[in-house]
């Protein structure tokens, strides 16, 4: 292993895009391969075994690019095959986003995710061992597709205000469980009001740094590098990806 091997990182689709700019900023002289699944998006209404099966595809790509680490961006695919990967992978450092409602504390809160990371066994012991009582569990179908496909804001904001009107002065702080919700926090505000949003993307970036770090592998010189591949077969649609993601990533 080298410190000019690739960070890999996959998602289902750009919403990861969130976890890398984290990346970039606390580790700015590394080289990035980035893989969006939005061919097999989203993930969160697929069944443990199929997403199981997709990651591991993903992940036997990513080790042609002999990776120093492998990061899961992805909620879903983090509580649902985390630990196969790293079972089936013993010799590759995999790491893996999870909602951070450890961070909830006392205040009442919202957790907005998919159905398959909130029915998910790695949160459902998460919420059993930090529940303050206080909080609501908002599965949100489609809202990751929405977010993906570049829906018009109107479209979005329709969304938002069917599922999360209710919770209106009900709520001071909003766990965002996917990190494709990280990219609608204006629009989501829009609807709550003032809102403390709490994500694992940036505890997720700074775990990857301490790991280069304590085993060497930080480069400490030289520019950032980022590539892209996502897994669509419609070039067109690639294209529009490849354009989003390297926007947001600069944002």
């Amino acid at each position: 292993m080298k410190k000019s091997d690739p960070i890999c990182i996959f998602d289902s689709g750009i919403g990861g895009s969130y976890v890398l700019a984290h990346l970039g900023s606390l580790a700015p002289n590394e080289s990035y391969y980035y893989y969006s699944d939005s061919r097999n998006c989203p993930y969160g209404e697929k069944e443990e075994a199929e997403v199981c099966k997709i990651c591991d595809e993903i992940v036997q790509k990513l080790l042609k690019k002999h990776p120093r680490c492998i990061i899961i961006a992805c909620n879903t695919a983090s509580s649902m095959a985390a630990s196969f990967l790293r079972e089936k992978y013993p010799d590759v450092k995999i790491f893996a986003i999870e909602p951070a409602y450890k961070l909830v504390g006392e205040s009442p809160a919202l957790v907005m995710a998919t159905p398959g990371t909130l029915s998910g066994e790695k949160f459902q012991k998460l919420f059993k061992k930090y529940d303050n009582g206080k909080t609501y569990l908002l599965p949100c179908p489609g809202l990751a597709s929405l977010i993906e496909d570049g829906a018009p804001v109107n479209s979005i904001i329709k969304y938002l205000k069917t599922h999360l009107a209710e919770y209106r002065g009900k709520v001071e702080k909003v766990v965002l469980g996917c990190t494709h919700y990280a990219l609608i926090k204006n629009e989501i505000e829009s609807i709550l009001g003032p809102v403390e949003f709490i994500d694992g993307a940036p505890y997720l970036a700074e775990n990857v740094v301490r790991y280069l770090e304590e085993n060497g592998l930080k480069n400490t010189g030289g520019k950032t590098t980022v590539s892209f591949t996502d897994s669509s077969t419609n070039k067109d649609e690639v294209i529009a990806k490849t354009n989003r993601f390297y926007y947001i990533f600069k944002k």
